[in-house]
């Protein structure tokens, strides 16, 4: 069985469009966090909940830390519309997604941005890295499984 071709006869059942749409509309909320914070000033990020020292901090950190935010989003919202679609190209656009969520994650470590904003930060960022590989696992298997062409 080929991933590339629709297997003749397979219906797509109603939980596979559930997840395709709770995968995008988790990854449409990401990506309005990415556009509130990706070029926000110190003031702006401060009006947003952070703390003044957060805000500073933030706002310095490297374009590569944001560049990875927004390949993560972006994959995972063109990934889940992908997916939506029934389109095979979601399994190597989520799986760009998952690593540059990954990216992130470890620039948060070296950069000690958990430090700076705590538990909650590890917690959300964890969540996302885990969405992100089980939406990943979600289009391998849906691609093996023939419903996406």
């Amino acid at each position: 069985m080929s991933t590339t071709t629709l297997r003749p006869g397979l219906s797509t059942p109603v939980w596979f469009w559930l997840l395709a749409g709770l995968g995008l509309a988790w990854n449409l909320f990401g990506l309005m966090r990415f556009l509130d914070t990706a070029f926000a000033t110190p003031e702006a990020l401060v009006a947003g909940g952070m703390t003044p020292d957060q805000a500073v901090f933030y706002a310095a950190l490297p374009a590569w830390l944001n560049l990875a935010f927004g390949l993560g989003v972006g994959g995972g919202v063109l990934g889940c519309g992908l997916l939506l679609l029934r389109r095979g190209l979601a399994v190597p656009v989520l799986g760009v997604s998952l690593g540059a969520y990954l990216v992130l994650f470890g620039g948060d470590v070296i950069l000690g941005v958990f430090t700076v904003f705590g538990v909650a930060q590890v917690v959300i960022l964890s969540m996302v890295v885990l969405i992100a590989a089980g939406l990943l696992w979600f289009a391998r298997a849906m691609a093996q499984r023939g419903l996406l062409a």
